[in-house]
């Protein structure tokens, strides 16, 4: 059903495929399943070439080992802008202008450091004492068996635990109660994320402009100061919006609304897959669960509701199974498009003398869901092997394709200048998840339904699931 217009392609520039419909382009096919989409002009095309979508055109670079000069390009190929354009969109504040907010976003950007290195222990720790009271309230109301849908418990925990360690605790006797408002406001807005992101406008969306705003005013300055023991780097944020009068009180708020999004939107199903896989594979779980054992055992702590287990940095990144098993469900659920825009008229030159010529304002696109589904790289790349990150007891960190070593080899957290700046954080959080889960309960599936990636979300992140599951929990014996 295409046409390939090859006509006004300057030299250089790749195959361009154009859709029957000139304004959407390829966008309709490309929604339906981006994946298929992306292989099949793959074959027919070669490893690069232009699709239009949307009134956009995006080039695609599907093979890995050209990765990294596009992430190496970041002077004449630019994300914050589009990043910016988008989120303030999607999240209702105004765009980071320089003329009206001079480095805001370099200020913004700086405090990332409070989520790594020393104060990423700290914030960790928090993260880690809260998820312990969480799965402690847990334990307290299971004495026999518990039965609950998954993706709903993973939601609560992780948003409520996250919630607490950002933001501090809601000091109101139903604090809890509150968290969980939020928390229901927050699944309805989300559930819109996808159309917001594809630039449909808030008002064709039903009730999604009223949610918003009703997320937005939770953040207010006026709730926030209530809240008691937020982190430092939610008030280091604080702290630089003050400094911005031009910056009104709705706009901080939907700030802080937008960076809770961005803390928990791929958290929450990433840590519902990891469970998941945990559950459906016996010897992954009972492999994990050993780990864990093992690690309590050698630190001298006990398990148990009554006990508080402490982990460091150190003991958190030697549970080499649980770090493979997390990965290795992320390989499978991420879907994240890493996008990249010309800033100018350029020639970018790829390995093996390819050129690729751009023009100003064409996107660039990798999308490292081929390359994580790719059969040369990851035998069996459908199957799930909670131990595909291990070699000889050990990280594996090496992977080949066409007999090369790959740089990039997975990347849910997008790559180069759009790298997630949370992503040691996320990683801390779904791991403790897990440890706590698999210390404190016997966990198991009640239902035998298959639960498949929901693909509305592909290219945004972490794919959710199509429909929850039952499973089981009571206090480990």
């Amino acid at each position: 059903h295409f046409f390939f217009s090859v006509f006004n392609r300057k030299t250089g520039e790749p195959p361009l495929i154009n859709g029957w419909i000139p304004y959407l382009g390829m966008a309709l096919l490309f929604r339906k399943d981006a994946f298929k989409f992306l292989l099949d002009q793959q074959k027919k095309l070669g490893d690069i070439f232009t699709v239009h979508i949307a009134g956009r055109y995006i080039t695609f670079i599907m093979d890995p080992f050209q990765y990294v000069y596009v992430i190496r390009n970041s002077k004449q190929l630019e994300f914050h802008e589009f990043a910016d354009k988008m989120a303030s969109k999607t999240f209702d504040y105004p765009a980071l202008s320089k003329g009206k907010f001079p480095d805001l976003k370099e200020n913004l950007h700086r405090i990332y450091q409070y989520l790594q290195g020393k104060p990423l222990d700290i914030i960790s720790d928090h993260m880690m004492k809260n998820l312990q009271d969480i799965f402690e309230w847990k334990c307290s109301q299971a004495t026999d068996w518990e039965t609950e849908k998954m993706y709903k418990f993973c939601c609560s925990v992780m948003f409520e635990a996250s919630f607490v360690t950002l933001y501090g605790r809601v000091p109101a006797a139903d604090g809890h109660k509150v968290i969980s408002e939020i928390r229901d406001k927050f699944i309805k807005f989300d559930a819109s994320f996808p159309y917001l992101a594809a630039n449909i406008p808030i008002e064709l969306l039903g009730a999604t402009k009223k949610v918003r705003k009703e997320l937005i005013h939770h953040f207010l300055l006026q709730n926030m100061t209530k809240w008691l023991g937020g982190s430092k780097v939610v008030q280091a944020r604080q702290d630089i919006f003050e400094k911005y009068e031009l910056l009104g009180d709705y706009d901080k708020a939907a700030h802080h609304f937008a960076f809770l999004w961005a803390s928990v939107g791929n958290t929450i199903p990433a840590t519902f897959w990891a469970m998941y896989y945990l559950l459906r594979h016996p010897e992954a779980l009972a492999a994990v669960r050993d780990e864990i054992d093992h690690l309590l055992q050698s630190t001298g702590q006990k398990r148990g509701p009554a006990y508080n287990i402490h982990l460091t940095r150190e003991q958190l990144d030697n549970l080499v199974y649980l770090e493979s098993a997390l990965n290795e469900s992320l390989r499978m659920c991420s879907s994240s498009m890493n996008i990249r825009i010309s800033q100018e008229d350029f020639v970018l030159k790829l390995e093996g003398n390819q050129e690729v010529g751009l023009r100003k304002g064409d996107w660039i696109a990798l999308y490292p869901q081929i390359l994580h589904m790719d059969p040369e790289v990851y035998e069996d790349p459908k199957e799930y092997k909670f131990d595909r990150y291990i070699e000889n007891g050990k990280k594996k960190t090496t992977f080949y394709k066409a007999g090369r070593k790959l740089k990039y080899f997975l990347m849910p957290f997008g790559s180069g200048i759009s790298m997630c700046p949370g992503r040691f954080l996320a990683m801390n959080e779904m791991k403790m998840f897990l440890f706590l889960l698999l210390a404190h309960f016997d966990v198991e599936l009640v239902e035998n339904k298959a639960v498949r990636l929901d693909n509305s979300r592909m290219g945004l992140g972490i794919l959710l699931p199509d429909v929850d599951i039952a499973f089981r929990y009571k206090l480990r014996s």
